[in-house]
């Protein structure tokens, strides 16, 4: 074993979508800055930005239902749904600045052109339903949005789901052609393929095991080579932890005050995959409906066609599953190790509150695969048990932390906790997660590089037309962008059609 010291400008924790989205800005912003990445698994994109870990859904609020709360006097709040959706608009323009400056290619193998469609059944559902497209369709980020009861008419919108189906209550549904199947894995290992060509000095098989404050107020990291078995330590005036699950437990090692009294709910998902090409051939669209009652936002049933591996396929779920551990290769210690002197109320009170949700966790863990092929069933009605396999999907940790709305608030979404002089961010949380990372680290960048953010604003807008801007008041740039992307868009779904021929 031997020692190695070595100093840099930036350390990434963890190759996932989010520090390969903070890499490729800051190489866009500060060239000159070195920047080195550390993954103790032996690639990039292989836990929580994983095509097989995530539902790949560009959360836009096309489709998502649990973005639109319904008000006690019936009408729909959709503010959420435009902050998402805004936040996606970022992302797509920065992935599409990277694809026009030929940093990234062959962009059908990261993201297609997919409708996104919502279906509900029962009187008070389509109500709510018809009540959102109205609220969502005089939206210009919205536009193009279709609503439709007839049945007739959702038999050609979704054949699959409408076959066999008998249909003795009101039944709608939304559609927009908008939306779009995100590969975040394949973006991932671009973006770090781009970063590696950039000079990044990215390295597997490195596990961060500790980190501590420098006299002159840089980061000192503890980094096991898993591989030659040997510590290095590294410094850097910057430390961003992007390790998905794993992000917590090293907030906690940084000891920032900012870290303390925060703490963390792993939840597991599962999906039923098609992959036979005469039922995937039925169903061309994402499709969501709404969560059982009682149910977490998260476990929104929803049929999804996929591209992975210039691959359809068809997923259905997510069906909820528990495990300690806070990564899919995590240890079953990860909770435990995770609850402080610092957190243990927060954490008592979170589990105290969460009981419900507890209980829902243990069924959704205790349901057979007959149950669950009941579940998608309620969506194809037709559906066999052999034409469907179930997948184990990633870990996602939810954030715990003490709120306005009490002690042990469970969050659902993504957080970042970053420290009072900027050196250090961490990001936590899920769900949308992926899908707002460029926005999410742009976040980074204006809370940790201040006296930079002037200097790089019109580079910045440069990359993204919209940064600085709200584009809900800015319906023309929306529809220039619009228009842009599509055009990204429809070469992917060409290139894509000339490899399935």
């Amino acid at each position: 074993m031997s020692n190695r010291h070595q100093q840099t400008d930036v350390i990434l924790i963890g190759a996932g979508i989010m520090s390969a989205t903070l890499g490729a800005l800051l190489k866009e912003l500060k060239p000159e800055w070195n920047i080195s990445v550390f993954e103790r698994l032996s690639g990039a994109g292989e836990e929580s930005s994983n095509e097989w870990n995530n539902a790949g859904t560009g959360h836009s609020s096309l489709c998502e239902l649990n973005y639109t709360n319904e008000k006690p006097d019936g009408s729909i709040d959709i503010s959420k749904a435009v902050k998402v959706n805004e936040e996606f608009q970022v992302s797509k323009q920065f992935w599409s600045h990277l694809v026009d400056s030929g940093l990234l290619n062959n962009p059908q193998e990261f993201i297609m052109p997919l409708p996104h469609m919502s279906l509900v059944q029962g009187e008070k559902n389509v109500s709510f339903l018809n009540n959102r497209f109205k609220a969502l369709s005089d939206h210009p980020l919205f536009e193009g949005m279709e609503y439709s009861d007839d049945p007739d008419q959702l038999k050609e919108w979704i054949p699959l789901i409408m076959k066999g189906r008998t249909v003795d209550q009101p039944i709608a549904a939304t559609k927009i052609d908008s939306g779009t199947d995100v590969n975040f894995g394949a973006l991932t290992r671009k973006l770090f393929e781009h970063l590696e060509n950039q000079g990044v000095g990215v390295h597997y098989e490195h596990q961060v095991d500790d980190m501590t404050r420098a006299e002159d107020g840089s980061w000192e990291l503890k980094i096991r080579d898993l591989k030659n078995e040997r510590l290095e330590y590294h410094k850097a005036k910057f430390v961003f932890i992007g390790a998905g699950g794993g992000s917590l437990h090293l907030l906690q090692k940084s000891g920032v005050k900012e870290g303390k009294s925060v703490g963390g709910f792993p939840v597991s998902g599962l999906f039923l995959v098609c992959k036979k090409p005469e039922i995937v051939e039925q169903h061309y669209a994402k499709v969501y409906g709404k969560a059982p009652v009682g149910a977490p936002p998260m476990s929104v049933p929803h049929l999804d066609t996929r591209f992975i591996d210039n691959q359809a396929s068809l997923f259905f779920g997510p069906f909820a599953g528990f495990s300690p551990k806070f990564l899919k290769t995590g240890s079953n210690m990860d909770l435990i190790t995770s609850v402080k002197p610092d957190n243990l109320v927060t954490m008592v009170s979170a589990g105290v509150k969460n009981i419900p949700l507890t209980k829902y966790l243990i069924e959704q863990v205790l349901l057979s695969k007959e149950k669950r092929m009941e579940a998608l069933r309620e969506f194809v009605p037709e559906a066999n048990s052999e034409d469907w396999e179930l997948v184990v999907a990633g870990q996602r940790v939810q954030v715990i932390k003490d709120t306005e709305a009490g002690k042990g608030t469970l969050q659902f979404g993504t957080e970042v906790i970053s420290s009072e002089d900027g050196s250090i961010a961490a990001l936590l949380g899920a769900s949308p997660g992926a899908s707002t990372s460029v926005s999410v680290m742009l976040e980074v960048l204006e809370r940790c590089f201040p006296d930079h953010i002037g200097e790089w604003e019109s580079k910045i807008k440069e990359m993204i037309p919209s940064y600085g801007l709200t584009l809900s008041e800015n319906p023309e740039l929306i529809r220039e962008l619009n228009t842009k992307t599509s055009e990204t868009l429809k070469l992917a779904a060409a290139r894509q059609t000339v490899v399935s021929n």
